[in-house]
């Protein structure tokens, strides 16, 4: 698409990295105007029964991508999103890109990832692991007892429990299941810090997931005495992260002519300092202030938002010092699966004939789903669930709990279980929102941002739960244009990541209110939601534990 298209003007780049593609978008560095997107679908997806082209299986609650996808991205969205935006690639001055995070993966010493190092590739751990790789669990345990034991500070800045999708966990994994690996692993790098290194040539480690996945403090990493509490042989691993931090919105460095090459783009242009969807998307939305919370809602939930307040707020991915913007605290939470609730139960629990009588009215069976489910009045299908088909991210920070749903009956129709699913989910955003309240953290907006803002009846059903207003963001692009924002200051055309979010950026304010009826039934739903929340949140947390044991018979099980 052609947009307006001057001669004289400058563009930027932005490069979303996702969960099954990446997106590029071609941004004028004057209004944010998007100009050209295209995308790249990863050829092997997300790696969770095998290794592509081998028998050799991986173990449950895996989830591995191959760094050539990646490349691919940069090989075909670039040249396709300048091709659309109808612009010469002599007028981009600077490219910034984001990644889902925690996505990390072991390389040599020159960036080299170890699954492609010769007699390495048959290595699972070899293998970027993903952001909902979720097998390190009884690390991500050991890493929170050991740190309570010893009374390290930093554990309170994310909320009392570290979580298994993090550095530390995949990195203590590694280590105890693949020793030879470890060993082999000169470097342990975010894939958003990785591939800045392939546009630059020039390693470098940004402050963002540094702070939220990789556990650094104004104090540095956790100490080498803790971790080799944790094992002996884990005291160099933060040898292997990098000290020095980029600040975002930063020059990490310029094009080279390998990767000029590669993408279409001139070299020497500025390229950003890496970034995470989730936190670049806050400044698409021209959320940069303090109380701005930006839940970008997709396959999961990320929850960011910029505050003038240091707290310590239960089950928080983390509180980072220019986490998100320079000058202000930035916080995270999340929830380890949204999107792909919806998605699961489309797949696996609704009946043919819904699926032709969609086909018939030419709708998706999502849009046929939400079409019924709208129709009836909060309560209706007597369900709750709890939304933890993946596990908890926040609050509870624990991922070997399960999904419940209750109240089924003989009469249950799929429209109802679908409602009730979108329900818990919004009750698990409450749940994160209450915790703010309560430490003192005011949330004062709640805008939503990411590809379920196409679903009206999740969104209104949110505004209701929530008993709040949603803003929504302008751009469908969010992550991209985010990135494109920070290519545009690191290019120097803009001071500050604030400036140029609030020229680039946008929101529709109050897209959709909650009614103060539907609320009030909400409200009742919501008290029996956090009863069956504290029940089943397991040993842990004071709960039944009936799920942990549930998920140690499944491992064991599958062994």
């Amino acid at each position: 698409m052609t947009e307006n298209v001057n001669a004289h003007s400058q563009y930027v780049v932005g490069v979303d990295f996702g969960t099954l593609s990446g997106r590029a978008v071609v941004v004028r560095v004057s209004d944010g105007a998007e100009l050209g997107t295209a995308v790249s679908e990863y050829r092997h997806g997300v790696i969770e029964h095998r290794l592509p082209g081998s028998d050799i299986t991986l173990g449950p609650a895996w989830a591995l991508q191959a760094p050539s996808n990646w490349r691919d991205v940069l090989r075909h969205a670039i040249p396709e999103a300048i091709a659309a935006a109808g612009i010469s690639a002599t007028d981009v001055v600077g490219i910034g890109t984001d990644f889902t995070a925690c996505t990390v993966l072991p390389t040599l010493a020159d960036g080299t990832p170890l699954c492609e190092v010769h007699g390495l590739w048959f290595r699972p751990h070899a293998w970027p692991k993903l952001w909902k790789h979720h097998a390190a669990q009884p690390q991500a345990d050991r890493i929170n007892a050991v740190a309570e034991e010893r009374g390290e500070r930093w554990l309170s800045r994310y909320g009392g429990r570290i979580s298994s999708e993090w550095e530390f966990a995949k990195g203590l994994q590694v280590l105890e299941e693949d020793p030879e690996t470890y060993r082999r692993a000169e470097r342990w790098i975010e894939a958003a810090d990785w591939i800045v290194w392939q546009l630059t040539g020039v390693e470098s480690r940004n402050v963002c997931t540094a702070g939220y996945k990789g556990i650094h403090t104004e104090d540095g990493y956790p100490s080498r005495e803790y971790l080799e509490a944790l094992n002996p042989a884990f005291g160099d691993f933060t040898d292997k992260l990098g000290h020095r931090l980029s600040p975002l919105g930063g020059l990490a460095g310029r094009l080279t002519t390998e990767a000029a090459a590669l993408t279409g783009l001139p070299a020497g242009i500025a390229v950003a300092v890496g970034n995470v969807d989730a936190h670049v998307t806050a400044a698409a939305a021209d959320a940069v202030r303090p109380g701005q919370l930006v839940a970008i809602m997709g396959t999961s939930t990320c929850h960011v938002m910029s505050s003038d307040q240091l707290a310590e707020v239960p089950g928080m991915c983390g509180v980072v010092r220019d986490g998100i913007v320079d000058g202000l605290w930035g916080y995270e939470a999340g929830q380890s699966a949204v999107g792909d609730i919806f998605g699961w139960f489309v797949d696996t629990c609704v009946p043919p004939e819904y699926h032709a009588e969609a086909q018939l009215r030419g709708e998706t069976v999502h849009d046929h789903l939400a079409s019924l489910a709208e129709q009836q009045p909060v309560g209706r299908h007597g369900l709750i669930a709890l939304d933890w088909h993946n596990g908890n991210r926040s609050v509870l920070v624990d991922h070997d709990l399960s999904a419940v749903v209750i109240g089924q009956t003989l009469e249950t129709r799929p429209e109802d279980t679908y409602r009730a699913l979108i329900e818990s989910t919004a009750f698990g955003t409450r749940t994160i929102l209450d915790a703010f309240d309560k430490s003192g953290v005011p949330v004062t907006e709640f805008i939503v941002a990411g590809g379920l803002l196409k679903n009206r009846l999740v969104m209104q059903i949110y505004a209701d739960v929530l008993r709040r207003p949603l803003s929504v963001i302008r751009s469908t692009q969010g992550p991209a244009l985010g990135s494109a924002i920070h290519a545009a200051v690191a290019a120097g055309t803009y001071p500050d990541v604030k400036a140029a979010a609030a020229a680039m950026g946008a929101r529709t304010e109050a897209a959709f209110v909650p009614d103060h009826d539907r609320a009030d039934v909400y409200d009742r739903l919501y008290a029996e939601y956090r009863a069956l929340h504290d029940y089943f949140a397991g040993d842990r947390h004071g709960g039944s534990g009936v799920l942990h044991r549930l998920r140690a018979l499944r491992n064991e099980v599958a062994k």
